[in-house]
């Protein structure tokens, strides 16, 4: 996470096509932007894992790895876990969409794209997952103070930790990325009451324009496959035509 408070983020751009690189390159350094790109799979994981940037811009379809892979290995990675990943593709089918999603990534662009939209959404996911203040980035964990008091939740064999931002199942630790425990503690908070998705989307994602309310239930399977990993003990329940709860009942 950058310190240099001139500069907003440091973002690795993973793509194999130059020219798209130096536009990025030439817009996102004009936005106030750090940026750092590999040309394929491989440089991509290993520099993530070298530089920790604040974003990844990824694109689906790279020499070596899909960008499926990429995020998975990326996401099964502690110290990068929690990376925010934008993937960019021409594919524009649905499904293509969700696999994103479940594959672990933030948001979703399909090319050709507007550069003007593609760092409006930069700046939506900084927004939801990082706070800055004076120019410096800090965790999410502020941000969901605005609606939760406690500082930790346990119920059953689950135990969230707020400030440390942890998550424990049956005594094991489960890595979530910001918006997937930023949505953990919002159900927990207001545990037992039935969220529609648009109610989610306004309290996690906040303004975000280009946040579609099929997000809501990727992140939602995606949270409930990292901390419902004993098969007896639902958290998360769906209230069919209504939303979702957090399940505070024996």
């Amino acid at each position: 996470m950058t310190n240099d408070n001139s500069i907003k983020g440091n973002i690795l751009v993973i793509d194999d096509e130059i020219d798209l690189i130096e536009l990025l390159k030439y817009n996102l350094a004009k936005d106030g932007y750090n940026i750092q790109f590999a040309l394929n799979g491989y440089d991509g994981i290993h520099f993530a894992e070298l530089t920790k940037p604040d974003l990844i811009i990824l694109d689906l379809m790279l020499p070596d790895l899909t960008g499926y892979e990429v995020c998975k290995r990326i996401k099964a990675n502690s110290t990068i876990s929690s990376i925010p990943i934008i993937f960019l593709s021409a594919k524009q089918e649905e499904v293509d969409k969700i696999l994103g999603f479940e594959a672990g990534g933030e948001d979703y662009m399909t090319k050709p794209f507007s550069v003007n939209e593609l760092v409006a959404r930069i700046r939506a996911i900084f927004r939801r997952t990082y706070i800055n203040t004076s120019n410096r980035l800090i965790d999410i964990e502020d941000n969901i103070k605005k609606f939760s008091k406690q500082s930790e939740f346990t119920f059953k064999n689950i135990a969230v930790n707020v400030p440390k931002h942890s998550v424990t199942v049956k005594n094991q630790e489960i890595k979530l990325s910001p918006t997937e425990f930023k949505l953990l503690v919002f159900l927990m908070t207001y545990a037992g009451e039935v969220f529609s998705r648009e109610k989610l989307l306004d309290n996690i994602w906040g303004n975000d324009s280009f946040v579609e309310p099929r997000t809501v239930d990727v992140h939602i399977r995606r949270l409930r496959s990292n901390i419902e990993i004993d098969g007896t003990v639902k958290f998360i329940d769906t209230i069919r035509g209504a939303g979702y709860r957090f399940i505070n009942e024996d």
